[in-house]
């Protein structure tokens, strides 16, 4: 990972969804992330999902509020670098 925060985006939700509502933030903005862990859910026609990490690092921001609809490839979060912390075993 770079030393820069990196913009995380909404993945295809398939099955033809273009897009889904944001319903709950998992990871406040500050928290440490490990790859897989929850960040967000939205809700698609079809089911609730939970978005997850991609990678590890910190959440720096959130790019969109609860209530928004967002599309597949939209900005979601802003990752940064876990700093100063090392890699949990």
């Amino acid at each position: 990972m770079t030393d820069s925060p990196v913009d995380m985006h909404v993945p295809g939700f398939g099955h033809g969804l273009g897009e889904a509502l944001l319903v709950e933030w998992v990871a406040d903005v500050g928290d440490l992330v490990e790859r897989g862990d929850v960040i967000a859910v939205v809700e698609t026609d079809k089911a609730s999902t939970e978005i997850v990490a991609e990678r590890p690092g910190q959440v720096a921001a959130h790019s969109a509020t609860t209530g928004t609809v967002l599309k597949s490839g939209d900005p979601l979060y802003r990752l940064a670098p876990r700093q100063g912390l090392s890699d949990r075993p």
